[in-house]
């Protein structure tokens, strides 16, 4: 009996110490979000413009979360090697992807991708829009959209554009602009857009697509003509430019974007907590000012219009590239 009423109470002590160790290990466990730094990983180098945006609203999620967000630059194979790494990370909130357009175009443009873009991501927010600007060479007898497609039906095979590389949203932007207008140019990539502005400033090249923030200046010192900008609404940089859509181009509505996305599995409530922190940073005058003075638009999404927002990218890069013939294995 009295062996009986010992394991009772080496029972009942076991279960109490259980039950201490549950309680003392709740608090870890109810831990509110976040309560370590957040990583926040960008596909390419330091100082190109998806880092600096990364960097602004980087800031100021960390200081609205009360923890710091470290941006990590993973660059190489397109952004492709960051994109795989946080497609592979703990699906907590903390590591992140600063996603851009040219994932949307790796999708179909890599042959042998270790991760989904639609299917391996929790979208958060896009973050930014920077518009797209058409230029031309002032020797290019064209003052408008139509005018340059007039040109270039006239001189099949005869007329070049330039691109800051194969595959890049610049190069497709032209091959949908080649596609839509169904004209015959021959494309020529260079190694980023500043060697691409360069030569079509000295006239090698006749015309590309670029972003605003980049290809603006030359416009301003009249070294190139601007024909009109890619998106759908006309740009604050500059207003009395057309659109695209305005230029007879129904449904071109072309920009380079940037957004941050998680590991699929991140709980709703985290992803809730970071797109409200991302949101209420974008609504702030200063940084808005901050990524106007870049040419860029801040935006404003819900992680659902995010995520129907990067499968429309995708959906619309998909045939661009296969039309230009691009592909990387």
């Amino acid at each position: 009996m009295m062996k009986a009423n010992g394991d009772k109470s080496l029972k009942r002590l076991a279960a109490g110490i259980l039950t201490a160790a549950s309680m003392l290990a709740a608090p870890a466990a109810l831990a509110a979000y976040p309560d370590k730094p957040i990583r926040l990983i960008v596909g390419f180098s330091a100082g190109g413009t998806t880092d600096v945006v990364a960097r602004v609203v980087g800031k100021e999620v960390g200081e609205a979360l009360g923890q710091p967000v470290v941006v990590e630059n993973r660059p190489g194979a397109g952004s492709n090697i960051a994109a795989e790494a946080v497609a592979r990370a703990a699906p907590d909130g903390y590591t992140l992807l600063m996603v851009a357009v040219t994932s949307a175009i790796n999708h179909t443009l890599y042959k042998n991708l270790k991760f989904n873009l639609v299917e391996d991501f929790e979208p958060v927010a896009l973050a930014v829009r920077v518009p797209n600007v058409l230029v031309v060479h002032p020797d290019v007898k064209a003052n408008s959209v139509q005018e340059l497609v007039d040109l270039l039906k006239a001189n099949p095979g005869k007329v070049n554009f330039a691109s800051s590389g194969s595959g890049t949203s610049i190069h497709m932007a032209g091959e949908l602009f080649k596609l839509r207008a169904g004209v015959d140019v021959t494309h020529i990539p260079y190694k980023g857009s500043a060697n691409a502005v360069t030569d079509l400033m000295g006239g090698q090249v006749q015309y590309m697509f670029d972003n605003m923030p980049s290809a603006w200046p030359h416009v301003e010192s009249g070294k190139l003509r601007a024909l009109a900008v890619t998106t759908a609404d006309r740009s604050k940089t500059a207003p009395d430019l057309p659109t695209m859509q305005e230029s007879g181009f129904a449904d071109f509505d072309v920009s380079s974007w940037f957004g941050v996305i998680a590991p699929k599995g991140t709980p709703a409530d985290v992803v809730e907590t970071l797109n409200k922190a991302i949101r209420d940073a974008l609504a702030k005058a200063d940084v808005r000012e901050r990524l106007e003075g870049l040419g860029a638009v801040p935006a404003d999404t819900t992680p659902q219009e995010f995520a129907q927002f990067i499968k429309t990218e995708v959906d619309t890069w998909g045939p661009v590239v296969e039309a230009s013939g691009a592909q990387v294995d």
